[in-house]
Order: C-alpha cells, then structure tokens, then sequence
C-alpha cells in the first residue's frame, strides 16, 4: 500500500505549489491594479511651436487632436488668443489639477507678458480632475465664469456621459474658439434628462468579480479532485495481484 500511495504524495507535491502560485495570479489579479505611474510638471516638455495638444494621458484619437490643433491655430493667427489642452495620466502625490496648472503655466509662460493670451486647460485621467486658467488680456472675452463653465460644464458633462474625451474636448475646444474670436457665447451643452430604467445584464464589473471568483473556486476544486482521480487511475492500471 506505501508503494501504490508514494506516487500520489509525489504527484500532490508538484500539483499543490501549482495550485498556489495560480490562485495567486488570480487573486494578484483582481485585487491589486496596476499603479499608475503620476506626472510631475517637472516631467512636462518644454513648449514648443504650435503644439496645442499634449496628451499625455493618450485618452484623444489623432483625429480629434488634429481637428483641435487645427482649430487653435487658425484663432491664434487670427486673434492672438492661444489655447493649450493638456491631459496627464495621475497627479503627483499632494498636487491638485488646479495647483499642476499653476506650476505648468508659470513653466510654460514664465513673464506676464507671456502669459497675457494664454489659456491652458489641464485633466486628470484617473480622476477626471480639471482645471483651467488664463491671461489678463483674454478675460475681456472669456471671462472667470464662462472659463469655469468649460470644465464644469461643458468638459464635464460628456465625460459623466462614459468618459466621452474626444466629445468633451471637442466641445471643449469649439466653445472656447467661439468666445476668443469675439462672438456670444454659445454655453454649454444641453443635458437631456434620462428615466432609469433597473438594467436585467450583469454589470461589467459584477462579471469580472464574478470570473473570478468561479476561476479560485475551480481551482479549489481541482485541487481536491485531481489527486483522487490520479490514486483512482493509478490503482485500475495496477496488475491484479492474484493474476
């Protein structure tokens, strides 16, 4: 009998490290996210000619970019007023968008001067966070309260709406192009009130929590039933000790 059963002890040592190290990666997996790496203005370039756009956060096709790009440097040869959309993956520990802003503007437009028909626009991927700010000589024409409407309104809502960023940026940059060429301000978009209808499918993190969950219980399954039937398999092939 010690005979028959040292394979299987055998067999169980190599199976149970195995068993371990995947419900490791499975619950590795679900519970601890990758980090999000956090930026730094001292990590922003510096700028450059005609670079309206830095996506950082790589949340805006190229269409949408160059659709923007093109948008703000038509205004800034016709009016002088110069917009800049910024969007980074995670702030640094401490930093808030409004306080990234304030040091990237002072980096990018050091002198008053500088800074006198400039207006950048900064948003935070992983909190959707913005902020806005802008040079004295613009607000004549996008005043403090149409500036924050941009990132409250306008910028916010598409992004409420599933995290819409070509939308958001898109009617972002529209609005603010409008107001800086001197014309009304159209506002911002309308929202269209919405019944709640309860939803009968599976939320899509209820579907990954429950993957999951049925991937550690097969495993523990596994492990119970795969050295039983290896003992079972081992024993039928055995020759009959009366044969």
């Amino acid at each position: 009998m010690k005979q028959l059963l040292n394979p299987i002890f055998s067999l169980k040592k190599y199976i149970a490290p195995l068993i371990v190290a995947l419900l490791m990666l499975v619950l590795g997996s679900s519970v601890f996210p990758t980090p999000v790496l956090a930026t730094g203005v001292y990590q922003i370039p510096n700028l450059t000619a005609n670079n309206w756009v830095l996506d950082q956060g790589e949340i805006i096709s190229r269409i949408s970019e160059g659709k923007i790009s093109n948008a703000f440097e038509d205004l800034a040869k016709k009016t002088g007023n110069q917009v800049r959309f910024v969007t980074i993956r995670r702030l640094d520990y401490g930093e808030t968008p409004e306080s990234f802003t304030q040091a990237l503007f002072e980096k990018w437009f050091p002198t008053p001067a500088e800074q006198a028909n400039q207006i950048l626009l900064v948003l935070d991927t992983v909190t959707n966070g913005t902020a806005i700010l802008t040079g004295e000589s613009v607000k004549s024409l996008l005043t403090d309260a149409i500036a924050e409407s941009v990132v409250t309104e306008t910028l916010a809502i598409p992004l409420r709406d599933g995290n819409k960023y070509n939308q958001a940026f898109i009617d972002a940059s529209d609005r603010l192009v409008t107001v800086l060429s001197g014309e009304p301000d159209p506002g911002p978009p309308q929202v269209m009130e919405t019944v709640q209808v309860e939803s009968t499918f599976t939320k899509a993190e209820d579907t990954d929590q429950g993957n999951a969950t049925a991937w550690v219980v097969g495993l523990l399954i596994a492990a119970t039933i795969i050295p039983m039937a290896t003992y079972f398999v081992y024993q039928v092939n055995q020759p009959s000790s009366g044969g």
